[in-house]
């Protein structure tokens, strides 16, 4: 699933590429990716808008329109927002749900191949009410190590399960947990509410410094991630634990561990050095 680097990449390449649009036609080929709007509704409101600006909120590309609306789009698992200049594979436009064709020619697809994300148009109020319970940005000044400790303070789940709770840090998903936790040293088992004043200050800067290198790396693709441009993430190369179970720690030589037992998700650790 597209987590913060993966959706910061495609909302930064979208506000350059066509923030200043104007859309022209919207064709709905799969309707089922629609949240809270018809077929018929959304064309009718979506087109001749202007794209004002493209920006990522937790792993949310929002594009916000001349007519003050949100078109927000959740790619989760295969979703992808791909610009096509004519050029575009046809395999990618094989599965293209929506379309809109821009006034420089090009067209904007949102190509989803299980059709597991969504495509919603919001109004300010809306698009509000809808975020309002998401979590602290952990790019955002707002993130400190003593913002982190009172999150965590009292919490008896797993400090892994926690820090993909969008309720409470925005953005963060398996990929960036496992690789957070491994590069601060702590067991992604252990509760959020065992962790000391200075394992938090560690873990935060390792939240932010993994986030931020893999957005420079344009994201981890394994298998369905692509920036607007079509292109894969690099980042899977810098990956230190997740996918690879067997494989020896690169910081104590240790056999990595897997285990679906914390949260029911893939967690990748390293038993000898993560406490």
């Amino acid at each position: 699933m597209p987590e913060l680097p993966e959706t910061e990449t495609i909302a930064r390449d979208l506000d350059q590429e066509v923030a200043g649009r104007r859309i022209e036609r919207v064709v709905v080929r799969r309707a089922d990716v629609l949240r809270e709007s018809s077929p018929g509704r959304f064309v009718r409101r979506v087109t001749g808008a202007t794209i004002e600006r493209c920006w990522r909120r937790a792993k949310l590309v929002v594009m916000s329109l001349s007519s003050g609306e949100h078109l927000v789009v959740q790619p989760r698992f295969t979703g992808a927002l791909l610009i096509d200049d004519g050029t575009l594979a046809a395999d990618e436009r094989r599965y293209s749900t929506v379309a809109f064709t821009l006034d420089d020619g090009r067209t904007l697809h949102y190509r989803d191949i299980r059709r597991l994300g969504t495509v919603t148009l919001m109004s300010r109020a809306r698009f509000h009410e809808y975020t309002a319970s998401l979590g602290v940005e952990p790019l955002d000044r707002a993130f400190t190590a003593e913002h982190l400790s009172a999150l965590l303070a009292g919490r008896r789940q797993s400090i892994k399960k926690t820090l993909m709770d969008q309720r409470v840090v925005a953005g963060i998903g398996n990929i960036y947990a496992n690789e957070a936790l491994w590069r601060a040293g702590i067991d992604p088992s252990r509760a959020a509410g065992s962790i000391a004043s200075d394992e938090a200050t560690a873990l935060r800067e390792e939240i932010v410094d993994v986030l931020r290198e893999s957005i420079a790396a344009r994201g981890t693709s394994f298998r369905d991630y692509r920036d607007a441009r079509g292109e894969r993430g690099r980042f899977v190369e810098k990956l230190a634990v997740y996918g690879r179970a067997g494989e020896r720690c690169s910081r104590c030589g240790a056999r990595l561990i897997e285990t679906h037992a914390i949260d029911g998700r893939s967690t990748v650790f390293c038993a000898r050095c993560q406490k």
